[in-house]
């Protein structure tokens, strides 16, 4: 569903950190939009996530009726399948609804060693 693009440098470990300021999906329980912005941060392995492609796939959150704390777990296993990347996060901070926010935080794989501290 996300194309991908070749990584011309498989071997060094970088971080991608993507933005999405305005993500807006539908509260299934209520109907209310939710709106919130998602960071998206991964370490590439073989593949590149194609930006156009990327922005697509989380502007067809717009009609669908997703809980907020399913929408970065959707987005993460999604990514997983079609980039395999070495590490990806996906964190959802969603605008206050009702006198309450929600930040929520999904991680597959694992962070080069060199950049965990101790």
């Amino acid at each position: 569903m996300i194309e991908t693009l070749e990584n011309r440098f498989p071997a060094r470990d970088y971080l991608v950190e993507l933005g999405a300021p305005e993500f807006t999906s539908i509260c299934p329980i209520t109907g209310a939009p939710d709106f919130g912005e998602l960071t998206i941060r991964y370490v590439p392995d073989e593949k590149l996530f194609e930006l156009k492609s990327l922005r697509d796939y989380l502007t067809s959150f717009r009609e669908r009726k997703i809980l907020q704390e399913e929408v970065p777990n959707e987005v993460l296993e999604q990514l997983v399948a079609d980039g395999a990347p070495r590490f990806v996060e996906v964190e959802g901070e969603f605008a206050a609804r009702g006198g309450m926010t929600t930040r929520v935080v999904a991680s597959s794989g694992t962070l080069p060693q060199s950049w965990i501290s101790d």
